[in-house]
C-alpha cells in the first residue's frame, strides 16, 4: 500500500522561504493529483495546492497564491510545494495527499483524497 511522506518542514522567520517535498513509497503517485493542505491548532485542515496527474494544472487557495508553488517529479515520483514570503498565519501542519480516482485534475476537497502523509511541521515566526 502507498504511503506518503513529508519533508522540509521547520522554523521560519515571517518573509522567508520553505521548500516541503513529498514522497511515494510502496506505490506510486504518478496518475494520480496530489495536493498540499495544512492545519494549524484548533482549526480545521484546510486546502493550499493541488497539481494535475500530468502537472499540466495547478490551484491554490487565495491565501497563497502568488507566495507559493506547487511542482512534480514523476520521473523521481515526488511532488514539491516552493513557499515564499512566509507569514505567521501559514504556520500549520502541513499534509501532501494523493486524490482518490486516477488522472485527475485535483480537488479542493478533503474527500477528494485518500491517501495522506503524516504531515510536517512549518512554523514562521514574526
Amino acid at each position: 500500500q502507498v504511503q506518503l511522506v513529508e519533508s522540509g518542514g521547520g522554523l521560519v522567520q515571517a518573509g522567508g522561504s520553505l521548500r516541503l517535498s513529498c514522497a511515494a513509497s510502496g506505490g506510486t503517485f504518478i496518475t494520480f493529483a496530489v495536493g498540499w493542505f495544512r492545519q494549524a491548532p484548533g482549526k480545521e485542515r484546510e486546502f493550499v495546492a493541488t497539481i494535475s496527474w500530468n502537472g499540466f494544472t495547478t490551484n491554490y487557495a487565495d491565501s497563497v497564491k502568488g507566495r507559493f508553488t506547487i511542482s512534480r517529479d514523476n520521473a523521481k515520483d515526488t511532488v514539491n510545494l516552493q513557499m515564499n514570503s512566509l507569514r505567521p498565519e501559514d504556520s500549520a501542519v502541513y499534509y501532501c495527499a494523493r486524490e482518490r480516482l486516477t488522472f485527475g485534475g485535483g480537488s479542493y476537497r478533503l474527500d477528494g483524497y485518500n491517501t495522506w502523509g503524516q504531515g510536517t511541521q512549518v512554523t514562521v515566526s514574526s
